[in-house]
């Protein structure tokens, strides 16, 4: 990739509203990023808020900064990126890694779970990660406290860990885990999608989350609280058909209520290493283990303006305020793949529809 190519992806990865599905779109539009941002002012001419992506010396001096910190930046579609995190549907398009990146190509295994963890739960943590990278694994983790800090220390005791963070590279998250982010850095690879200067807000975790979701062969949850960030990125992994892994607590204990869940749902118990091992496979599943409930019928909505290339209306009207994925769109609209997402691309240029997380779409304004 020539740098004028990476600094134009940088800057699309970090223009509001374009994310990893629409940074998709398009480049399977106009082929190049230096194309989609030339084209970016037509394209979203439609739009209420157009799109505005930073400026080309700002991007530039983030790029430089990283380089300065040691690092450096992966892109989706490059030779290097994580391959299983390329698997994902809406892989990031950008990561910024500081440390070794060949570790993200690794077999790893996440090892996540309470931030009010237990001493046993910690305990288990390490010892837990201690014995996968003794078995030639890496062990992924979010650097919280809790579980997450326990496991990259255990992993730590033998070899290398990688940290994904929920904020900037340069912030880091608990500032009790200073240290440990730096020790991680010189001995395995901290891992960050949002730029520089980025606080760890709550809405930057389930980015986060799914990251590590991506980059792991299976994800071992060791203590989880029910609807917490932990459960998540058990259920994000399914939905990549990564295995998961759950080690069983007290019913009396509400930090297990999650992870007992998941047992219930068919994930793997889990009280040692071998217990990953025997189920670890060598690539991710075609298909999850099982799946969420399939989300509501849409409710239909009033035709798109003119301009709109021919059966926006008909997808729109299967688009309302409940997520929808696109394969739903596609098998029920009898439109190609292709077909559907330029369609899809149109809606989202002229504001009408949003993209989330696991390649679903939604009404604008309906979240």
């Amino acid at each position: 990739m020539t740098p004028s190519e990476a600094l134009a992806r940088l800057r699309l990865a970090r223009t509001d509203g374009i994310g990893p599905m629409t940074f998709r779109r398009l480049l399977e539009r106009c082929r190049t990023a230096e194309a989609a941002l030339e084209a970016l002012p037509a394209l979203s001419a439609r739009r209420a808020v157009p799109f505005r992506p930073p400026s080309a010396a700002a991007v530039a001096r983030e790029m430089e900064e990283v380089d300065g910190m040691g690092g450096r930046f992966l892109f989706w579609g490059e030779p290097d990126y994580p391959p299983l995190l390329a698997l994902l549907e809406d892989p990031p398009i950008a990561i910024a890694v500081i440390g070794d990146p060949a570790l993200l190509a690794a077999r790893q295994v996440g090892v996540v779970g309470a931030r009010n963890a237990s001493t046993l739960g910690r305990r288990l943590a390490g010892e837990l990660a201690e014995s996968l990278v003794a078995a030639g694994l890496v062990v992924t983790s979010g650097l919280a406290r809790g579980i997450d800090g326990a496991a990259h220390l255990g992993a730590l005791r033998l070899g290398p860990t990688v940290a994904v963070i929920p904020g900037g590279l340069d912030r880091a998250y608990p500032p009790e885990h200073t240290e440990l982010q730096s020790i991680i850095a010189e001995r395995g690879a901290v891992v960050a999608e949002a730029p520089l200067g980025t606080a760890p807000i709550a809405r930057h975790f389930p980015r986060r989350n799914r990251i590590i979701a991506g980059l792991s062969l299976g994800v071992v949850v060791v203590e989880a609280a029910l609807r917490s960030g932990t459960l998540m990125t058990a259920n994000l992994a399914l939905e990549a058909g990564r295995e998961v892994f759950a080690v069983p607590g007290s019913p009396l204990d509400p930090r297990c209520a999650g992870s007992n869940d998941l047992l219930r749902q068919g994930a793997h118990l889990t009280e040692r290493a071998a217990d990953v091992l025997e189920h670890l496979p060598e690539a991710p599943r075609p298909a999850p283990l099982f799946r969420r409930a399939p989300a509501a019928q849409a409710s239909p909505a009033a035709p798109p303006p003119a301009g709109l290339p021919s059966g926006a209306a008909q997808i729109l009207d299967l688009i309302g305020s409940s997520p929808v994925t696109v394969d739903e769109l596609v098998r029920a609209c009898h439109l190609s793949s292709a077909a559907v997402q330029a369609v899809l691309l149109e809606l989202e240029l002229d504001g009408r529809i949003e993209t989330l997380p696991g390649n679903r779409v939604i009404r604008s304004g309906l979240r």
